[in-house]
């Protein structure tokens, strides 16, 4: 099986939509996807996924199916000594290493400013929700991997945030979602690639086989919506610190 992970285009928060930028990002997009032959499509509630799938079921004359677990994940927690809400991804490095077991698969739900948030409840939402589609195509979890029950070479499309696909992948490869969002990058419009490997019979794990994949973009000389998500050195005041 293989799923497949795109993040919408480059996004006007304020209306949850896009901007010009992101509507000429997701035509090249679709230019792309319309060549993948797919056997379900699934979107996110809100308007910027929403969006982003329309440009390629319009071209493919498909549908899609709207999941409310495929959100973007925005439950946060409140930080020790200031009580400041604040999301799960985007700890200042020291922060972080004050804190190593934000990197346990298990133990970062342990962690007190964690474990008395929503985020526990949040996160489990999203897990069972993608246990609960899995296991409609054949594949049902069973600890740290999936039983093979129905193996197929079937190809999900979701079209969502990414944030949200930091969570389905952290449960799916067994890690802490505040490491991949932490120490990974996926620009709007770009692909995630994830495919079955199942060297056992019936038993079935998940391996990446592509992330943030923006060659789409590239192909026509469109930059990357990138510029400001973070700083690459400290002393460029022009990017994000």
């Amino acid at each position: 099986m293989r799923l497949i992970f795109i993040r919408h285009g480059d996004p006007d928060y304020v209306h949850d939509s896009l901007t010009e930028k992101g509507q000429k990002e997701v035509e090249l997009l679709a230019d792309r996807m319309e060549k993948i032959s797919a056997d379900a499509y699934y979107l996110s509630p809100l308007g910027r996924a929403q969006r982003t799938a329309a440009a390629t079921l319009r071209r493919l004359g498909r549908e899609g199916t709207t999941l409310d677990w495929l959100q973007e994940f925005t439950e946060s927690c409140n930080l020790p000594q200031t009580g400041q809400k604040h999301l799960i991804w985007d700890f200042m490095p020291s922060f972080m290493d004050k804190y190593p077991q934000l990197y346990s698969p298990s133990g970062w739900l342990d962690v007190p400013f964690i474990h008395d948030s929503g985020v526990p409840a949040a996160y489990r939402h999203v897990c069972e929700g993608i246990d609960d589609l899995l296991a409609s195509h054949g594949y049902v979890r069973s600890g740290t991997y999936y039983k093979a029950v129905n193996a197929n070479r079937k190809t999900l499309v979701f079209f969502c945030h990414f944030g949200a696909t930091a969570v389905i992948l952290s449960h799916l490869f067994n890690m802490s979602p505040t490491a991949i969002m932490q120490h990974f990058s996926a620009a709007p419009s770009s692909v995630t690639t994830v495919y079955t490997e199942e060297r056992e019979e019936g038993i079935a794990s998940f391996r990446c086989f592509a992330y943030g994949d923006l060659s789409h973009l590239y192909a026509a000389d469109e930059p990357p919506a990138f510029a400001g998500r973070f700083c690459e050195t400290f002393d460029d005041p022009t990017e994000r610190h």
